[in-house]
């Protein structure tokens, strides 16, 4: 599949996804806010970007990096227990490479939690200690950890729960066992962030990736506590966006720490797993677009002990069948776009079946809510165009020249177009395809754009969704490049195309409408340029 310029100026301004996002999916539906442990808060896709040279080549651009989130809104000082991944629990990576909205490759993930029962000697007795760690920690199984985080990782072909199965191991030793980090304690613990971090790395596995092509086996893996990467004003935001629609419409308010330290999720943290897999292990045939989405399973039923053993974690039996409860690809579908009466369903969805939740894209209530609580008018900064082609092509299809697979079956998920060479960490446009747009001027100059490696084109850390989707949704990139003509719904079912995609002459706001946002700039935000590119965690104490 060839990346065409000229499809890119006729579908670039379609950059949103249907979530409108405004926080990354942190409780975002009311079964999952009951189990925190297999909450899915983010995923990006992108090709990798550490080492490479200019021209985005070299390094590790052969490679496309995975990240899902898990265990939203981790206080730094979260002990004794801190934030250890659910053994009980199937976390699960999935791709679809041939666009019929089913995955075609599963990378699971299992957890192990050993106690070691660290004791003390209290005059003639040995007694167990109340904590994780004994003493300070900086080896991989230091015999300080009192509680030892495992797992293993599984590539599963075909359907996620019949199709082969074939374990993913270690190129050092063939082991198929991986060693988790303790989380960032303190600085008594574990070190300064720097030491934490030389520790952490330790923890970055080299992989043999079964059934790639030869040469084009290996990769690397990952799965530790990070500091939360996204940036958002998540207090304002649900308290009706409570902040002046100047400040939202004025660019110079935009700051790191989000309207003079309010940016409260820059202080947590965040679970990532991590996989780092070359391209050509992902994708088939000639067709370089491939969809991503991650999800969490808990078995079907839990008996809970009413006298439970000594050990670790012996309340609970789980049994039964597999049964998805978390699911994300595009950010925040769920929590900002899927009705509060749908929310748990969708958690349990699988992407083949998207058409049913179609009316919550193509009549989003997330622009008249924004006008309602901005202006007092549900009509004030919606657009009139509905229903919403311009939104429902990204969510369902994919953008035509962009990341549209050859045969695209109508499905939420995050889709990556292999082909496009990544950019260094330096250079990438925050603002993804739009913000290249904006920069040279216009579609008509989009040859000079040197970032179509961004958001909704996959996603990276540094790309700004917020302010991409705050944008879009109110149609402001529509009010600055004018009509789109011709675009429709490529072939979605149920909804009629639309001779004019946009329409700008419906939207208030005008040309100021591309300067929304909500407060914080994601540019900011201290990421890696290599795996596992989100940053060092914040500790426990600060000195």
């Amino acid at each position: 599949m060839q990346f065409k310029f000229g499809t890119v100026a006729k579908a670039c301004f379609l950059l949103v996804t249907a979530s409108a996002a405004m926080a990354s999916s942190h409780r975002e539906a009311p079964f999952i806010t009951t189990s925190p442990k297999v909450d899915g808060t983010d995923f990006y896709m992108f090709r990798s970007y550490e080492g490479i040279s200019a021209t985005g080549t070299g390094g590790r651009s052969d490679y496309v990096t995975m990240i899902a989130n898990y265990q939203p809104l981790q206080g730094p000082y979260g002990g004794p227990n801190y934030f250890a991944m659910d053994p009980n629990a199937l976390y699960e990576i999935h791709l679809d490479n041939n666009g019929d909205a089913k995955e075609d490759i599963t990378f699971q993930f299992r957890f192990t939690n050993k106690l070691n029962s660290v004791p003390l000697t209290i005059g003639a007795s040995s007694v167990a200690i109340p904590l994780v760690q004994a003493g300070a920690v900086s080896k991989v199984t230091d015999p300080n950890l009192n509680l030892n985080e495992t797992y293993t990782v599984a590539m599963v072909r075909g359907d996620r729960r019949k199709g082969t199965s074939q374990a993913v191991t270690k190129t050092a030793d063939g082991s198929n066992t991986f060693e988790k980090p303790v989380d960032y304690i303190g600085v008594k613990t574990l070190g300064s962030p720097a030491a934490y971090e030389a520790y952490a790395q330790k923890h970055v596995h080299a992989i043999k990736v079964p059934g790639c092509p030869a040469g084009k086996d290996t990769g690397y893996v990952f799965v530790g506590q990070r500091q939360e990467g996204f940036a958002v004003n998540l207090g304002t935001v649900f308290d009706l966006v409570n902040a002046p629609a100047a400040f939202l419409l004025d660019p110079a308010n935009k700051d790191a720490a989000g309207m003079g330290g309010q940016h409260y999720i820059q202080k947590q943290n965040i679970t990532s797993i991590a996989l780092e897999v070359h391209k050509d292990c992902l994708t088939a045939g000639a067709d370089p677009v491939i969809g991503g989405w991650t999800t969490a399973s808990l078995r079907q039923t839990r008996l809970l002990n009413s006298k439970p053993a000594s050990g670790h974690q012996t309340s609970e039996k789980a049994g039964g069948a597999w049964v998805q409860v978390s699911r994300l690809g595009n950010p925040l579908v769920n929590e900002l776009v899927i009705g509060l009466p749908d929310k748990d369903k969708f958690n349990g969805s699988k992407p083949q079946d998207d058409t049913q939740f179609l009316t919550y894209v193509t009549n989003p209530t997330l622009p008249a809510l924004l006008g309602l609580v901005l202006s007092g008018d549900t009509k004030a900064l919606a657009p009139t165009n509905l229903p919403r082609t311009d939104l429902a092509t990204v969510f369902l299809t994919g953008i035509t020249g962009v990341n549209k697979p050859t045969n695209a079956t109508p499905s939420e998920v995050l889709r990556l177009n292999t082909a496009v060479a990544p950019v260094q960490f330096a250079d990438q446009n925050r603002l993804g395809v739009a913000g290249e747009v904006l920069r040279v001027g216009g579609v008509a100059n989009l040859g000079a754009a040197k970032d179509l490696a961004g958001f909704p084109n996959g996603r990276r850390p540094k790309d700004d969704v917020v302010d991409i989707a705050l944008v879009a949704v109110l149609g402001g990139l529509c009010v600055i490049n004018g009509d789109n003509n011709g675009l429709g719904l490529n072939g979605v079912p149920g909804v009629p195309s639309l001779t004019s995609a946009c329409k700008p002459s419906s939207v208030p706001l005008g040309a100021t409408s591309a300067n929304i946002h909500d407060g914080v700039d994601q540019a900011t935000v201290p990421f890696l340029t290599r795996f596992p590119y989100l940053n060092t965690p914040n500790g426990g104490t600060t000195q």
